[in-house]
């Protein structure tokens, strides 16, 4: 089986009312929300939809966590109205930096569509932020084949693929 090819299947009689239906958000926390937003909303361009401090009751249940409060910030996707980046500062508790390589169980990264790779690299490595290659890096097979790619690192050292689709 190639690494390119994907199978599909139908979900049985006992999934019915549990499918996925669409995506919301993808989260991320965030140790220092203002050096966060410097990275998201002034360098990326995100619009911020909602920026406020949470402390309901149901989050604590559902988080299962003792913070004090958090301040939950939600930022738009142009382009793809209804689906958001989440940012997440916990406050009042201990927080430990996570720490893997792409290829370790639980990394994760968040791949935005840019309309042209080199520029937005640029304008992230201007502002200061680390990418993972020397420049952008032009995709050569797969679905996104004459498309280019890289991998900018936020304050706290999680992967953001900006990703230039081909024409």
């Amino acid at each position: 089986m190639s690494t390119e090819s994907q199978t599909a299947t139908t979900p049985g009689s006992d999934a019915a009312g549990a499918e996925v239906i669409g995506l919301l958000h993808g989260g991320i926390s965030v140790s220092d929300m203002d050096a966060s937003l410097a990275f998201y909303h002034e360098g990326l361009g995100l619009p911020v939809v909602v920026d406020t401090i949470r402390n309901a009751p149901y989050l604590h249940e559902a988080l299962a966590l003792p913070f004090s409060e958090l301040r939950y910030v939600l930022l738009g996707i142009p382009g793809a109205p209804g689906n958001q980046v989440e940012l997440l500062e916990y406050r009042g508790l201990e927080r430990m930096p996570a720490s893997a390589r792409p290829c370790d169980p639980g990394s994760g990264h968040v791949c935005l569509r840019v309309r042209d790779a080199a520029a937005a690299l640029g304008r992230m490595q201007a502002l200061g932020y680390r990418a993972r290659s020397a420049g952008v890096v032009d995709i050569d097979s797969g679905v996104n084949a004459g498309g280019r790619l890289a991998y900018v690192a936020d304050p706290d050292g999680f992967w953001v693929e900006l990703l230039e689709r081909p024409a």
